[in-house]
């Protein structure tokens, strides 16, 4: 806990009253100016005639005694203790002393104010235990019994303000926006026609898209109370907590009207409610209910809007989702290639650049990559050259930055044996020749056998332009460019490796998807098997039944592996008949370890492509034998099988027919 909140609080304050009181009841129960003295030294006073006054106090066996001449080390005032064994000797030693002003019996009466101390000290004891352990559930501060309160930010006007030049690659998430800011500004131009104001507005998307960013302009824009929250803060351990916090949020936002409530990742709250294992009347569910009320209730002239950001559109409630309550549902998605660029222009504002620098050129390198994935890679490139000493970011800088953010850092100590070496080139080789001889994929830019991250190395396959939709002979030339890894260390070594496990894995998904959803099967048809599983909610997955009978999950299976062993045939094909290119890259890249486009491009000038396949007729009801099978190309004459730049040895031979086996069939070597 800070120790500043710590200090801030009541504990201080308890402490001091614990001393105080303490001090106090000392005080008082000081012997009033008795010295104290052994029993025996107190029965000489007696027998010795030196005693003026004698009081017996009852119950703490104790006698006080006023001497008739002051003594010099213990003064005219004593006390001792007895035990009770010799209360009587006691006794009887002050009758035979006859003080010159008696004695006295005296019981002791209880101390109001020490009583007070017994009571006061454990209740300001427990009152502290219980202040730290709710202030520990409330973040610590002075937030004693206010559960209810809302955790809420007001944005103020001396924070930083973001507005709308801010944000780039979201046009339209923008301009409807703007829509809301105006309304908020001046709302007599919107009813004179008699539109009423949205109540809420949803964007959703993937992460790092700008969502945030954008309700942050609209508080820099908009000019009027904005309050931010996180769809977390609601939901505590005690009963209607979420729910009072709801309510006290927007009478916040009521009594500062107009105002915009932010709330982020709202699906910590706004699931589809009877989805969980706690039945229909737990906590979550009720938070949900008083958004709901809030959001649409009887008070129809609130000019509050609700802003709200999710990564999962899917999973929330559809009451939620309706029309007067999330009026406008906006999505937030990746940019497209234009919309990159913008972002990096906004990102690059205070950063030198180089000369030769385009932006334009690191947009097309960077297709799929959302803003927060664009701000890393400018921001990875000015720390690569602060470390370098160099004082402007240049191309070498960016381009490592696209390969750090994409494939993680380069792994310099990793040390590979020459072997594994020779093993990467040629795996790395295989991608991006089949790659280059199919006619439905981009162009690969760039090869490396440098470790980075969890690679050995990687092939880098770039679009020219953003695509929307993929065709199926597009897809089915990923599946082969998979492929092209192992099998180019099945024709040179005969003996696969490990390192092509995620390009199966991801060729698996592909063609499962294929023919499961993508309906690109002829076999299956049309359908759409299964049900998504992506929505982590006990009680509704885990009634998850499987949709289609067991004779189809054969056939899909067959399909499947149908699909995957036809793309391991076209890379076998493509390997075998430029077996030689093969061989020269796999030289290059052990000599220089990385290529770019512009040495891909010489050394892929005489790449033989794999002719057009037959024209896919999903309607034709013929058995699958019936259809025309796959022309393939006419193998070449067997490839020279020497040394290449003097280390470099190949095995197999492009007359080698592939052979369907059960399994995964190795090519077999040639004699």
């Amino acid at each position: 806990m800070n120790v500043k909140k710590l200090l801030r609080g009541p504990i201080p304050y308890i402490v001091l009253a614990v001393i105080v009181l303490w001090v106090g009841s000392a005080l008082i129960s000081m012997s009033g100016g008795y010295r104290q003295i052994s029993t025996q030294q107190g029965l000489e006073f007696l027998t010795q005639d030196k005693v003026a006054e004698a009081t017996i106090v009852d119950g703490e066996q104790r006698v006080d005694l006023t001497l008739t001449a002051a003594d010099k080390e213990l003064g005219k005032r004593v006390q001792f203790y007895y035990v009770a064994p010799r209360g009587d000797e006691v006794v009887q030693a002050v009758t035979d002393a006859h003080p010159a002003d008696g004695f006295t019996d005296q019981v002791p009466k209880p101390n109001w104010f020490t009583s007070m101390l017994g009571f006061l000290i454990p209740l300001l004891l427990l009152g502290g235990f219980f202040w730290l352990m709710l202030s520990g559930m409330q973040g610590g501060g002075n937030k004693v019994m206010q559960f209810g309160k809302s955790k809420a930010k007001l944005v103020s006007k001396e924070s930083p303000q973001v507005t709308f030049a801010d944000v780039a690659g979201a046009d339209e998430a923008i301009e409807e926006l703007q829509e809301i800011k105006d309304f908020l500004k001046e709302p007599a131009k919107f009813q004179a026609v008699g539109a009423r104001i949205p109540k809420g507005v949803l964007l959703y998307g993937p992460p790092g898209t700008g969502k945030t960013l954008l309700a942050r302009a609209v508080a820099g824009e908009a000019g009027v109370p904005f309050y931010s929250i996180s769809g977390s803060d609601f939901v505590e351990m005690f009963v209607g907590v979420g729910a009072s916090r709801v309510r006290d949020l927007f009478q916040q936002a009521k009594e500062n009207s107009p105002a915009i409530i932010f709330v982020d990742e709202i699906d910590a709250v706004g699931r589809h409610r009877g989805a969980g294992m706690g039945g229909g009347h737990d906590e979550r569910e009720q938070t949900l209910n008083q958004l709901l009320v809030e959001m649409d209730g009887f008070d129809v002239k609130t000019n509050v809007i609700l802003i709200a950001a999710t990564n999962r559109p899917d999973i929330l409630d559809p009451a939620l989702l309706r029309p007067g309550r999330f009026d406008r549902q906006i999505g937030v998605d990746a940019p497209d290639m234009l919309g990159r660029k913008k972002i990096l222009e906004v990102h690059a504002k205070g950063k030198p650049m180089a000369q030769g620098v385009d932006l334009e050129v690191l947009a097309r390198k960077t297709p799929g990559f959302t803003g927060a994935d664009l701000a890393n890679v400018l921001n990875e490139a000015a720390l690569l050259t602060a470390r370098s000493n160099a004082q402007l970011i240049d191309n070498r800088a960016l381009d490592e930055a696209v390969d750090r953010v994409m494939a993680g850092p380069q792994r310099r100590t990793r040390v590979m044996r020459d072997q594994e070496k020779l093993i990467t080139a040629y795996h790395e080789g295989g991608h991006a020749l089949v790659a280059t001889a199919m006619r439905n994929t981009d162009p690969v830019t760039k090869i490396t056998i440098l470790p980075r991250g969890r690679a050995l190395g990687y092939t880098m396959v770039m679009p020219l332009e953003d695509r929307y939709s993929v065709t199926r002979n597009e897809l089915l030339d990923q599946l082969a460019y998979a492929m092209g890894g192992r099998v180019a260390e099945e024709i040179v070594f005969h003996d696969p490796t490990t390192g092509a496990s995620n390009d199966i894995e991801k060729a698996t998904g592909t063609a499962r998807k294929m023919v499961t959803e993508f309906g690109m099967s002829s076999e299956v048809g049309p359908l759409k098997l299964g049900q998504a599983s992506g929505e982590m909610f006990l009680g509704r997955d885990m009634g998850h039944q499987r949709d289609y009978s067991e004779r189809l999950a054969e056939r899909v299976d067959t399909e499947v592996r149908e699909l995957l062993e036809n793309a391991h045939d076209e890379a076998y094909e493509v390997l075998s008949n430029n077996r030689g290119i093969l061989d020269s890259l796999a030289a290059a890249l052990l000599e220089h370890e990385t290529l770019d486009q512009n040495a891909l491009a010489e050394i892929f000038k005489d790449v033989e492509k794999l002719p057009p396949r037959p024209q896919w007729l999903s309607s034709d009801k013929r058995p699958v034998s019936d259809l025309p099978p796959i022309a393939l190309p006419t193998p070449k004459a067997p490839i020279d099988e020497g040394a290449v730049d003097g280390g470099i040895t190949s095995g197999g031979s492009a007359t080698d027919k592939p052979k369907r086996l059960p399994g995964i069939n190795p090519r077999p070597a040639t004699a």
